[in-house]
């Protein structure tokens, strides 16, 4: 999908996007190949304030430049695009769980960092500290639902091609505050 084609598939969705700087080209394609694209990926950020949240996911930082996202999803529920290509969000991941989004089968239990997630998946990150005491308004969880949403019916792909950053990586917690099963039967619904 090329970066006019992301953009307009979220607008069709039903989206409010915001483009940060030149997110078209802004990108980690020369430390490796980007795709073939597989999945989407969903992180909280451990940070609070949009303005702020939306910086650091486009610059990103020291040891881990940005992109850090493709897309980041404020509290509000827009979407601020700051990156398309290769990006630094799903690091090294199960090669098995890759197997299972190609597949859109139900996911193994991730016990490998062996794969390179940067290259197969689309990355949203989501505005929340991730204590599990942070709230998830209602327009974030649906703005979460209508972009995973929206990539997926540009592919064709069903909701189990959608997987939180604790589904690939061992050790990760993210997203927390909302499971990922409830996720993913939204955007079945959604999709539906």
């Amino acid at each position: 999908m090329s970066a006019s084609a992301f953009l307009s598939a979220l607008k069709a969705e039903g989206l409010t996007v915001v483009e940060v700087g030149d997110w078209r080209d802004h990108n980690r394609n020369h430390k490796g190949p980007w795709g073939p694209v597989h999945g989407v990926m969903i992180h909280h950020t451990v940070t609070q304030g949009s303005a702020r949240t939306v910086d650091l996911c486009r610059k990103g930082y020291s040891g881990l430049p940005g992109p850090l996202c493709h897309g980041v999803i404020t509290k509000d529920g827009k979407v601020h695009l700051v990156g398309y290509g290769r990006a630094n969000h799903a690091g090294l991941g199960d090669d098995d769980v890759l197997r299972a989004v190609i597949a859109e089968k139900g996911l193994p239990a991730d016990n490998e960092q062996n794969t390179d997630g940067n290259r197969h998946f689309y990355g949203f990150e989501c505005e929340n500290l991730g204590d599990g005491k942070d709230p998830w308004p209602p327009a974030q969880l649906e703005a979460i639902e209508r972009a995973a949403a929206a990539v997926c019916r540009h592919h064709g792909w069903n909701e189990r091609s959608v997987i939180g950053h604790l589904e690939w990586q061992p050790g990760k917690v993210d997203p927390h505050g909302f499971t990922m099963t409830s996720m993913r039967k939204r955007i079945r619904d959604r999709l539906k």
